[in-house]
């Protein structure tokens, strides 16, 4: 190894981690026999050895841990054949050292700087410099969960070569730059948890490679663009917690391939009959909860074969819901809270049983009951049908929907019932007894 490289390395570990380490004594040989936890090196045509991976921080149990007053080492970037800087939990404490990402500097690593991430540093402060700009060979940049503000640069469109672009977790403001409608090759685009502000450019439509799209916890206003209708390789849309609008935009039929759609929390409104559910046979996750829909609930989304997780949750949505639901396969949670829903929910015991608490039904759905036949199956929140029973002598009184298996006879046999209302004759007329465990009834046929 070059020993002017040896000795850089040296000066540049010595910065994150504190002067007490003492890199020539532990590791001599750093590229060779004593490899040091979070450097690596390549070999190079001029025959000597290079770091290429500075990974430090809190990542591994054995990793280099930075120190309290860590800071970015002016000879960081004369590591000229540098391909993977990573620092996490480096900078800790806004108040007592803040830190700010050096502005100068970056353009020495604009060959060789492929991957830059920065993560979970509370004392990372600042903006993000425009000359990240000059990294034309960078193909992820993370910075994720720091303290930075300011607004995205617009020189970042200039790394055409981005494949991850991971902002989110910060104080980011304004809107996402136009700029960026030339990442051909991007496949993660996450800016959630800002304050991004704005409508969602157009541009996102150009970003054809896209899997994962996740803007949710900012303040984006406007209409879902009809571009985002072209990424057809698109996995993961999450924009919840914005404030969309507009109603369910016909650009989302055409994302065929999605598995997780995530709109909660916008006060987008519409409702949900205008689209084909159906057609969108790969989604697992469907959150539309908070959105201000109104109407019923379609039958459709009950032919949405792989879903998982359907949440309809605090909106309007009225009418009755589709028993076809239980046939869904992977079915894990049902949340239909906090609506106008209406009937009867025809459900199994077992499908109670398997979801538990993961069903939903309960605030605001005054009009809609469960038919009673396990007691350790109810869902939760939700009462009991009822229903008018009119006796030979034209009484009528009110009772479950169903009953267990039981029976009664003129003679004096008994009528056995699972939970709510029990009924019995007493001189020829109906009564209704409330009870809350399995009730055993004696039928008497008396008269007086």
């Amino acid at each position: 190894m070059d020993e002017k490289e040896k000795q850089v390395m040296y000066n540049v570990i010595q910065g994150f981690v504190g002067k007490w380490w003492n890199g020539s004594d532990l590791y001599p040989d750093p590229c060779g026999w004593t490899p040091i936890q979070g450097v690596s090196c390549e070999l190079y045509e001029d025959g000597f050895w290079y770091v290429t991976v500075v990974n430090l921080g809190q990542v591994f149990d054995n990793s280099l841990i930075c120190s309290n007053d860590a800071n970015f080492p002016e000879q960081l970037f004369k590591l000229k054949h540098l391909k993977v800087l990573s620092l996490t939990s480096c900078f800790l404490s806004p108040n007592k050292n803040p830190v700010t990402i050096p502005v100068s500097g970056w353009e020495k690593f604009s060959e060789s700087l492929e991957s830059l991430i920065l993560r979970s540093n509370p004392g990372l402060v600042g903006t993000i410099p425009s000359t990240f700009g000059s990294l034309r060979s960078l193909q992820s940049l993370v910075l994720l969960e720091n303290s930075l503000t300011g607004e995205l640069p617009q020189s970042i469109g200039n790394l055409v070569k981005l494949r991850q672009l991971v902002l989110a977790g910060n104080n980011l403001a304004g809107e996402v730059p136009i700029t960026y409608g030339s990442f051909s090759e991007l496949l993660i685009f996450d800016a959630s948890r800002n304050n991004l502000s704005g409508a969602l450019p157009p541009i996102v439509g150009s970003w054809s490679s896209l899997l994962k799209l996740d803007l949710s916890n900012n303040v984006l206003e406007g209409l879902l663009p009809m571009e985002l209708g072209r990424l057809k390789n698109l996995t993961l849309l999450d924009v919840s917690h914005n404030k969309l609008v507009g109603g369910l935009s016909e650009t989302i039929k055409e994302l065929v391939s999605l598995k997780d759609l995530v709109l909660s929390n916008n006060p987008i409104g519409g409702d949900l009959l205008g689209t084909k559910w159906r057609s969108f046979i790969k989604i697992e996750t469907l959150d539309l909860s908070n959105m201000g829909l109104e109407g019923s609930v379609p039958e459709s989304i009950a032919e949405m074969k792989s879903l998982r997780f359907l949440d309809l949750s605090n909106n309007n949505l009225s009418g009755t819901l589709s028993g076809n639901l239980e046939n869904l396969p992977c079915l894990k949670a049902l949340h239909v809270n906090g609506n106008n829903l209406t009937g009867r929910l025809e459900f199994s015991a077992e499908f109670y049983r398997k979801l538990g608490r993961r069903f939903a039904a309960w605030n605001n759905n005054a009009n809609l009951c469960y038919i009673a036949k396990q007691v350790a199956s109810m869902p939760h929140g939700v009462k009991p049908c009822v229903q008018e029973i009119t006796n030979s002598e034209g009484v009528s009184t009110v009772e479950n929907f169903e009953m267990s298996e039981g029976s009664h006879d003129d003679e004096g046999s008994f009528v056995e019932t699972s939970f709510g209302i029990s009924s019995f004759v007493f001189n020829g007329v109906w009564f209704v007894l409330s009870v809350n465990v399995v009730l055993n009834v004696l039928h008497w046929n008396m008269s007086f």
